[in-house]
């Protein structure tokens, strides 16, 4: 896998299916002028499992990402007819039903591939997540093998953690989630951390 935090997002242009179920052209760095971050949510297959169960989640918590301008992107190596089939059947019959964000043909695997997620032996993405700023800049990366499905909420954590450095400064320490104070990136302000948490414990 390429490790991409730090540097420039692969740019991404590509067709895909939007939240009304309309085909549509998506670039990566159009949408970035547009929002303070993306989500770039790569998942294997459509019409499996574990797929389903990640993006009715990222669905249901769409508005979370929403109010903080943040764009959710899905993207797999179906086509784009292959998303809008899979949105068109009932969940409750293994279908994805309408969501309200869009999802991205990957079909000539040309992005999974710059972005270093493609499983080469099945030839599809693994399930690999991207936050991006609005400067273009990968701030985190993970990769699950096909198996294992993502937390979500933990996804909105790290986009949140991003958000609050750049507004103040301060570094995000361990468990960290928003309305916690942050820490300065010193000796000093780890010991204050320290304390503070010793405290909290008596």
């Amino acid at each position: 896998m390429n490790n991409l935090v730090g540097k420039n997002a692969p740019e991404i242009c590509l067709e895909g299916v939007d939240s009304k179920g309309n085909f549509i052209q998506v670039s990566l760095s159009d949408k970035l002028k547009k929002y303070e971050g993306v989500v770039l949510f790569f998942y294997p297959l459509n019409f499996t499992f574990v797929c389903p169960t990640e993006l009715i989640k990222l669905h249901e918590m769409f508005d979370q990402f929403h109010d903080r301008r943040i764009l959710l992107l899905g993207i797999n190596t179906d086509s784009k007819y292959s998303h809008a089939a899979w949105r068109n059947v009932d969940v409750a019959k293994g279908g994805l039903g309408e969501i309200g964000y869009t999802l991205l043909s990957d079909y000539k695997k040309d992005v999974s591939k710059s972005y270093g997620v493609l499983c080469e032996e099945r030839g599809v993405a693994f399930r690999a997540t991207f936050f991006i700023d609005n400067k273009g800049i990968v701030r985190h990366q993970s990769v699950n093998d096909l198996p294992i499905g993502r937390n979500i909420d933990e996804i909105l954590r790290i986009a949140d953690a991003w958000k609050f450095h750049e507004k103040n400064g301060e570094v995000c320490p361990v468990n960290w989630k928003k309305g916690d104070s942050g820490m300065e990136a010193t000796e000093e302000g780890l010991e204050d951390y320290i304390a503070s948490k010793a405290a909290d414990s008596e």
